[in-house]
């Protein structure tokens, strides 16, 4: 891979796939007949949400040598992100992932990734470690550790970067990624060790700590080496707790739910603003929580990601 000149406010590594959503809401899948054809994947999904607000980002990930993954590449450049890390790999196909949208809260998504998924084809011999160091941000998953050489190439990532700057694991867990789900707190503790910020719902806390209490989950990632826990509540909106002492509890800000898939993302590519925007902690929480709101609000993941203006508009409506 070539070296990059220009370091990224972000890079991310990880999951890309096409998300196609049901065009009919409230229908059993069985049952649409039409789609939406979308850009998805975690890793993919942060990288645009932050292009979105501004900045620069690029994503290392894989597709398959087809026709889907000739549309990711397509609509990576269309939202700004730079591609130049996904490359193609012949012997397995782009990943699909088929949604059912039951608002305000059920969701169940359904992943093709059989019987591989590109994105885990990523070799650390081909990863651009400069690149990497020099990114004010770098943000990994969960799913990348979950089979090799995506898992090696993750941790040697991680070593490289050093704690350089802001690096970010997005606990991510997919336990229908994993071969074997009870071996996943391991290689999630190595993560740990090279990360400054931990990010995850309170399940994706207890396969990274154990534990399932907010407070609780928040200490053991702080225990674990991170500086900065985030521990996301759902209704109950966000934890974060820095290892500094300072803390932010913020309640969610209220939207009528179209398809909650994607808010996580919108969430993180939006943390990644805040930091480099050297916000404090309850004024990034507030803004990423309501990018994730924006986000729930609409159809689509990728293409539905918030601007600046947007954020500050729900912000500004919300804010009694």
């Amino acid at each position: 891979m070539a070296e990059s000149a220009q370091p990224f406010d972000l890079i991310t590594m990880g999951r890309i796939g096409v998300d196609l959503y049901p065009l009919q809401s409230g229908v059993p899948l069985a049952q649409v007949e039409t789609f939406g054809k979308f850009l998805g994947g975690s890793a993919a999904n942060v990288a645009v949400a932050a292009a979105r607000l501004g900045r620069s980002s690029a994503v290392i990930t894989r597709t398959g040598d087809d026709p889907f993954g000739t549309y990711l590449h397509e609509a990576l450049k269309d939202f700004g992100v730079d591609d130049r890390w996904v490359t193609p790999v012949a012997q397995y196909p782009t990943p699909v992932t088929f949604c059912e949208i039951f608002p305000p809260d059920d969701f169940p998504l359904y992943f093709y990734r059989r019987p591989k998924a590109p994105d885990l084809e990523i070799h650390t011999d081909e990863l651009d470690l400069s690149a990497v160091r020099a990114a004010r941000i770098f943000w990994v998953t969960g799913t990348g550790l979950s089979e090799e050489p995506s898992r090696s190439a993750t941790l040697a990532a991680l070593e490289a970067r050093a704690r350089a700057g802001t690096t970010v694991f997005d606990l991510d867990w997919r336990p229908m990624f994993w071969r074997d789900p009870d071996q996943a707190r391991p290689y999630y503790a190595e993560a740990l060790r090279h990360t400054t910020v931990a990010v995850g719902n309170i399940d994706e806390c207890e396969i990274a700590t154990g534990v399932r209490e907010p407070e609780a989950c928040a200490e053991a990632l702080l225990a674990a080496g991170v500086e900065l826990a985030v521990v996301k509540q759902g209704p109950k909106g966000v934890l974060a707790v820095h290892r500094d002492g300072t803390r932010a509890e913020v309640p969610p800000v209220p939207v009528e739910v179209v398809n909650g898939l994607g808010a996580g993302d919108a969430f993180g590519g939006s943390l990644c603003h805040g930091l480099l925007s050297g916000w404090d902690l309850t004024r990034t929480m507030r803004y990423a929580n309501a990018a994730g709101a924006l986000v729930a609000s609409r159809l689509a993941c990728s293409s539905a990601m918030p601007t600046e203006a947007e954020v500050d508009d729900l912000l500004a409506r919300a804010t009694p």
